[in-house]
């Protein structure tokens, strides 16, 4: 009875201990942007607090207790309990914490409550191990339901909890079932009667005092970790949506940010534009007739909406990772046009992986790229995944992608194609010359219509202002090279600090572990 206990033990404890982790870490890394660091250092203060606490419970099981002995169950339920209220408050101190000082002082209490959670594991082994001949064996046992424990919190919470509830309710499903395992502890142990009964409800109390107490702890989390030192009592998300993917929240402006990070605003108008949306435009001055054209990255989906309206396509196909995009830009009439577009496939997937999945081929490759020193970047910014890219673009195709001002992605583009021109921050690359057409370009703004809007009416004295101003851009690839111009390959080669920077490659991850310490503000 006492070895089963302990293996059950073991692995509820594995599971909630994981289940905090994977919570803790969703918090930290919208915190922090996606800075390839954070899950590191959390990682070593988690380690650090596993450490300290089996250190701590050693002193606990120097006594002579045999095994079975069910007055080790009182500790062990205790140190469930209190283990259990600090994992619960380590997100509320982050949200809370964050107008006052960044994200990593609060390592420290998720070294502290790794440390109790820690603790769990080898005072179960004390309580359920016979110190004999199979003492090792019956340990290998304990340690295996503990890792089947955790493996199934990483995989329930990381894909099940967080994809269909709220940090704030997955937070609550882990902290009851850490009192219910405190609940199964004081139901076995030797407590009389009464204080069992009296111990209980206490546990079950805590619990309904969590519950009741998370939406008050839980309050605008996301707003307070976005906007820090700024966040004020009356900021509010006009949106939040939340999946196993990521977290997605909307300002009240209709600025979007994903994982913490800006990606992009609901923003289709060139002549209002807000979000750069210019560059999208541009696709019809580099390329004669586009006819199929592959986005990786939905975000606000307008992009998208000015993609799929280019004169002459017949076929965009979009991939994007976080299903929860698309609820989003169903929720707004002016970039939802794309959800009934009988042209535009919309597939859930990693853009990496479905290219390597797929043998098709485009004229164009659209990639509105996130920061380029965020985590995991560099899965699209190495020379392989250009090489990759150039393998999905028919004859004369152009990959067209985002290198947030990034010298070394800029190098890497022009290392990897004998051809390029940088718009704005964007690079234009192909296997064919370029060129950024002024009569093209100008016939773009004149006729393009999103959905039937058209976007420049030239017919008025104002539109053909703004319709001149935007034509003179296609002037600037022969004017001196500043960052909102056009610039040509011969040109990026020369300049030093493209010469002194380094190819990106899937070894190197240099825009990642360039800038692995950089803590950013929200704009």
């Amino acid at each position: 009875m006492s070895f089963t206990l302990a293996l059950v033990v073991a692995a509820v404890s594995g599971f909630i201990a994981l289940s905090y982790e994977i919570l803790w870490y969703r918090v930290i890394a919208f915190a922090s942007w996606g800075l390839p660091g954070a899950f590191g250092l959390l990682l070593a203060a988690y380690l650090f607090g596993l450490a300290l606490g089996s250190r701590v419970a050693g002193f606990f099981c120097k006594d002579e207790a045999k095994a079975g002995d069910t007055s080790q169950l009182r500790p062990l339920a205790g140190f469930a309990f209190v283990a259990n209220l600090v994992a619960w408050l380590v997100v509320p101190f982050f949200g809370w914490s964050a107008k006052t000082h960044d994200w990593p002082p609060g390592l420290a209490l998720v070294a502290v409550a790794a440390a109790l959670l820690g603790a769990i594991l080898p005072l179960v082994a004390h309580f359920g191990i016979t110190p004999d001949d199979r003492a090792g064996k019956n340990l290998s046992y304990v340690y295996l339901a503990n890792i089947v424990g955790s493996s199934a919190g990483s995989l329930v919470t990381g894909f099940v909890f967080l994809d269909r509830f709220s940090l704030a309710t997955s937070g609550v499903i882990v902290a009851c079932i850490g009192m219910l395992l405190v609940v199964m502890l004081l139901a076995l142990s030797d407590l009389t009667r009464s204080r069992r009964a009296l111990a209980i409800a206490g546990a079950l109390g805590a619990a309904a005092l969590l519950a009741r107490a998370t939406p008050r702890a839980y309050d605008r989390i996301w707003e307070r970790l976005l906007y820090k030192a700024k966040f004020e009592e009356t900021t509010t998300f006009a949106e939040v949506i939340e999946t196993k993917s990521g977290v997605i929240t909307v300002t009240q402006d209709g600025t979007v940010y994903g994982g913490g990070a800006y990606d992009g605003r609901f923003n289709t108008s060139i002549v209002h534009d807000r979000n750069g949306i210019q560059r999208a435009y541009a696709v019809g001055a580099m390329h004669a007739a586009p006819k199929r054209i592959l986005m990786i990255g939905l975000a606000s989906g307008s992009w998208a909406n000015v993609i799929a309206n280019m004169p002459g396509l017949e076929k965009l196909v979009i991939v994007e990772i976080n299903p929860g995009y698309v609820t989003l830009i169903g929720r707004h009439p002016e970039v939802s046009g794309i959800l009934r577009d009988p042209k535009v496939e919309i597939v859930i997937d990693d853009g990496r992986r479905w290219l390597s999945r797929h043998d098709d081929r485009f004229d164009v490759i659209v990639m509105n790229t996130t920061w380029h020193w965020r985590a995991h970047i560099t899965n699209l910014l190495s020379t392989e995944f250009m090489e990759l890219a150039r393998a999905h673009l028919l004859p004369g195709g152009i990959f067209f992608f985002n290198t947030t001002s990034s010298d070394d992605v800029k190098k890497t583009a022009v290392t990897t194609f004998p051809f390029a021109m940088r718009v704005y921050n964007f690079m234009a690359v192909s296997d064919a010359p370029l060129v950024f057409d002024k009569e093209r370009w100008g016939r773009t703004l004149e006729t393009y219509s999103i959905y039937g809007r058209r976007e420049i009416d030239t017919g008025t004295e104002e539109g053909r202002k703004i319709y001149e101003d935007l034509l003179s851009y296609a002037d600037t690839l022969q004017a001196e090279p500043e960052d909102s111009g056009l610039e040509s390959r011969a040109r990026l080669l020369a300049r030093p600090e493209i010469s002194a920077a380094r190819v990106v490659t899937d070894d190197n991850m240099v825009p990642e572990w360039r800038e692995v310490l950089r803590f950013q503000e929200p704009p």
